[in-house]
């Protein structure tokens, strides 16, 4: 299922925004991080739903994808 690309760009402003909260990183850092990562992707292509999961699990699965490559 493919989410309103509207509503998809919201959903992306909060994710980033508590993802900067709970790293205490700027929201630059954090938007520079999530449209690199592998959860956008999933996001931005509609698997699993991943845009309807909310936006602290979304912001942890992002942590969890960083802390892996590190």
């Amino acid at each position: 299922m493919m989410a309103n690309p509207i509503l998809l760009q919201k959903k992306y402003a909060r994710v980033i925004a508590c993802f900067a909260k709970q790293q205490g990183i700027s929201l630059d850092e954090a938007l520079d991080l999530f449209y690199r990562s592998e959860v956008y992707q999933l996001m931005r292509e509609g698997v699993s739903d991943m845009h309807c999961m909310s936006d602290l699990y979304l912001a942890e699965e992002l942590r969890l994808e960083y802390e892996e490559r590190e």
